[in-house]
């Protein structure tokens, strides 16, 4: 009970920013609630840092809280989803996870930045935005500077792609099925597709968010790929800091221990909902409830962040989101271009 109630004042603090900033998403679907959840709680961080009240509530609510979520969010997609969009689709998102990662990598490298950061901002960019950050960031441990910095260059891309998106895919020329690949597989976060595809028309509005629902499935190998290369960097961190003792180790990696188990429950709950189990009136409500906790959990990772962390990660990140972008929006539509779609 006593922990239960060491935890209480940070779960419902992280409750009433998500409530907010769920109704001021509402108001600002460009913005969003995960976005407002993040900058409130950075805002409170100058004020409660210091106060350990909620310290307890905060690390559940980021962690725990946040892989719940990401299991709920299961429910609302469906491995059949690959099917329905086609081999063209896979192609194109294949393409463009290995330019956001790949060069996400390179880039990384030049700008010297902390490797988990760099994933970070790779994943926002080449999955699904917050959700894939979120999704991403317990399994490599990252920072909540981190979090914080990669959900903030994700969401600065979107809001631009969102106004020039439709009026490049009007110079282009593109068809409504073209311009929904682009824009299902470029764009970063599902709001913002939607919002990006619609404003070109109905159909390409509606394909966009298919392609994008099945983007958000690569989330599964991306983390247990990551789980691994997590594992292997805390070896070698080891090895440098310990010494050749311990190398006999450096090959014996247990899959047990880097595993994200939460990642099954989240296969399993888009299984359910692949076969039909899942009504669509309970299906709704557990998505609902998913978007909810995950601003929950991004509100407790804003109350832990401390700007003054994310300043001197200087403008390097930043600058690494902007071209991850870019290069993602060229590929995806170089690609269409060789498979003569547009």
């Amino acid at each position: 009970m006593d922990n239960i109630n060491d935890k209480l004042p940070g779960i419902i603090l992280c409750g009433i920013i998500a409530i907010i900033s769920s109704y001021l998403g509402g108001q600002i679907p460009l913005v969003g609630g995960p976005v407002f959840a993040l900058l409130l709680g950075i805002l409170l961080n100058m004020f409660i840092g210091s106060n350990t009240t909620f310290t307890s509530g905060l690390n559940f609510t980021s962690k725990g809280v946040l892989k719940f979520a990401i299991i709920l969010l299961g429910f609302g997609l469906s491995i059949g989803q690959i099917v329905e969009v086609g081999r063209i689709s896979l192609t194109v998102m294949i393409f463009t996870l290995a330019a956001s990662f790949g060069f996400g990598y390179i880039f990384g490298r030049i700008f010297k930045m902390d490797w988990k950061l760099s994933s970070l901002i790779s994943a926002g960019t080449g999955i699904c935005g917050g959700s894939a950050v979120a999704a991403l960031s317990p399994v490599i441990e990252a920072e909540d500077s981190h979090v914080a910095y990669a959900i903030s260059a994700t969401f600065i891309f979107d809001i631009l792609m969102v106004i020039l998106f439709p009026i490049m895919g009007n110079r282009l020329g593109l068809s409504d099925l073209a311009y929904g690949l682009w824009t299902g597989t470029a764009v970063n976060d599902t709001s913002s597709v939607v919002a990006a595809g619609y404003a070109y028309s109905n159909v390409a509005g509606e394909f966009a968010t298919i392609v994008k629902l099945t983007r958000t499935l690569s989330i599964i190998p991306v983390v247990i790929i990551f789980s691994y290369i997590a594992q292997r960097v805390k070896i070698m961190e080891s090895i440098a800091e310990t010494g050749q003792e311990v190398l006999v180790k450096r090959n014996t990696i247990s899959v047990r221990s880097i595993f994200p188990y939460f990642i099954i429950f989240f296969v399993l709950a888009a299984m359910i909902n692949s076969v039909g189990l899942i009504p669509d009136n309970i299906g709704y409500l557990m998505d609902r409830v998913s978007k909810f906790l995950m601003v929950m959990a991004l509100g407790a990772i804003g109350l832990k962040t401390d700007l003054t962390e994310v300043k001197n990660s200087g403008l390097a990140p930043m600058l690494h989101g902007f071209i991850i972008s870019a290069i993602v929006v060229m590929v995806s539509l170089a690609v269409q271009m060789a498979l003569g779609q547009v």
